[in-house]
């Protein structure tokens, strides 16, 4: 249906080769999760399957696809920042932010409106006046969505979908992928959906330090790649050193020999040469070699960061939570004591990311706690023309402690001194986390953690954050992060704040009974 032939995939920046002779072909009823590390090439695979060009500026590349003349609908990582100050309803009457409507398309609007309702979108954002800039970063998915669902496409590729979405609609999300006949390729950070959907793996890994790649196909479920992965490494790794164990012994029991017979018999060169022989037969002998992957993330925050037990670390009341001119939540209360780790949940546009910079304000000018704070958007804190390195200068801690850091965070040598906007999403992530464990932060203001970082780190860093001693604040969709991370949840929507239980955030449930 669609043929992937010998494709090689090099950044021009670094010439970094990032696939290498990928062939592959996608059946039809495929579900094909693409995984690896940030920075792996997982979208700009995606993006030279749709299109060539939208590689070209930063990419060489080599091989053919062939799509048999079936029509491939895209779902970018990011929606374009032009079409912020349309209308809503522009964005479903015009394929792009320069181009006049086409009428025609108020055709689809009867099927629209039903896919609104399906992800959790009322149809009052079709109305003039409302602008895609208004929407939140779930709300702006939705739309990408729906716009491609609109569309008689035969393939659908997919770059994060699940970025920012609620939880109702990420079940929705699940369902649908798991449902549609069409066949589908998609990136995912979500380990869940993942779970829920892949019937193929195509797993690009950045070997020996970055300076090669690999990648592998398997057409099993994520839960089982992962698991065979995990057997096969332990498997080899065992099997290694078990081999290393003998050739140490054999090489030293050889020694012993020779010694002996220098000593005791040197005029017996039959016998050295025999011993000879055996010796340049072990240095010749091949070794099994410990499993070449991705080194596993190696940080953790120090055992000494904590606070104490009960100090009131927020005591929140906002009457009003505004978003440009809009009251979209009201009665807010918040009372947070170390050393919690909390988790606020909501539907996309409930003011989450807004309710996180107040609280950002509230906090940052403390003095009695150490605040670490990522935001939703990156280059909120971040400057972009900054190097990484740079960014994590601290007085009084040493250069070589913050690349030593780095380096456990899987950063080469050449991305320690790249510009910030020269890294991908997942990598600005760990730069943050990376800061706030350096600066010893007791409080960490969380918005959306983990939905950059791939779904192979992120188990490690849900451990980390499960193992911190501090008090956690956070917001997230990420249903993983909420069962092991997170000891309480609130539900967040025009009535307020209110508190609910872990199961019921997981599950994107509502409070049935409001109850601070």
């Amino acid at each position: 249906m669609l043929e992937l032939n010998n494709i090689y995939l090099t950044l021009n920046q670094n010439n970094r080769p990032l696939v290498k002779n990928l062939s592959y072909v996608l059946d039809s009823g495929s579900k094909t999760a693409i995984i690896g590390e940030e920075g792996n090439g997982k979208s700009t695979l995606l993006k030279f399957i749709y299109d060539k060009k939208l590689i070209e500026a930063y990419c060489q590349y080599q091989g053919n696809v062939v799509n048999h003349d079936y029509k491939i609908g895209y779902l970018t990582q990011f929606l374009d920042s032009k079409w912020n100050n349309e209308p809503v309803v522009n964005y479903f009457l015009k394929n792009s932010p320069e181009e006049e409507i086409d009428y025609d398309k108020y055709s689809l609007f009867g099927d629209l409106l039903k896919l609104l309702v399906k992800v959790g979108l009322s149809e009052d954002i079709l109305e003039e006046d409302y602008l895609v800039g208004y929407l939140s970063g779930g709300e702006k998915v939705k739309l990408q969505l729906c716009k491609l669902l609109l569309e008689e496409n035969d393939i659908l590729l997919l770059d994060e979908p699940t970025n920012d979405l609620d939880i109702e609609t990420l079940t929705w999300l699940e369902e649908f992928i798991s449902t549609e006949k069409k066949p589908i390729i998609f990136v995912s950070h979500d380990e869940t959906l993942l779970e829920n959907t892949a019937n193929t793996i195509i797993h690009l890994e950045q070997i020996k330090r970055k300076s090669d790649a690999r990648y592998t196909v398997a057409k099993t479920t994520y839960n089982d790649y992962v698991n065979q992965r995990l057997r096969g490494i332990e498997t080899q790794n065992q099997q290694a050193a078990n081999e290393l164990r003998n050739y140490r012994s054999e090489v030293s029991t050889l020694k012993e020999i020779k010694n002996k017979v220098q000593i005791a018999n040197p005029g017996r060169t039959n016998r050295m040469n025999s011993l000879l022989a055996q010796e340049k037969k072990l240095d010749e002998k091949q070794l099994t070699q410990k499993a070449d992957v991705e080194e596993a993330i190696n940080v953790r925050f120090n055992s000494d960061v904590s606070i104490p037990n009960g100090k009131t670390v927020l005591d929140l009341e906002v009457d009003n939570l505004v978003v440009g001119n809009n009251t979209i939540a009201s009665n807010i209360s918040l009372f947070v004591q170390g050393p919690e780790h909390i988790v606020i949940v909501g539907q996309n546009g409930a003011g989450k990311s807004t309710l996180m910079k107040k609280i950002y304000a509230e906090l940052k000018e403390r003095e009695d706690i150490n605040l670490g704070y990522m935001p939703q958007n990156y280059e909120d804190i971040l400057d972009l023309n900054q190097s990484a390195v740079d960014f994590l200068k601290i007085k009084n801690v040493p250069d070589s402690e913050i690349r030593s850091l780095m380096g456990n965070m899987k950063f080469t040598s050449d991305e320690m001194t790249s510009l910030i906007k020269e890294l991908s999403g997942g990598q600005r992530a760990k730069l943050l986390l990376i800061k706030m464990i350096l600066e010893n932060c007791n409080v960490l203001l969380l918005d959306e953690p983990t939905r950059n970082l791939s779904p192979l780190s992120n188990p490690v860093i849900r451990n980390i954050l499960t193992n911190y001693n501090g008090t956690i604040i956070s917001v997230s969709h990420d249903r993983k992060y909420i069962k092991e991370v997170c000891q309480k949840a609130y539900w967040l929507d025009s009535n307020g704040l209110n508190q609910i239980s872990i199961d019921d955030a997981i599950l994107g449930k509502k409070p049935k009974v409001l109850s601070k």
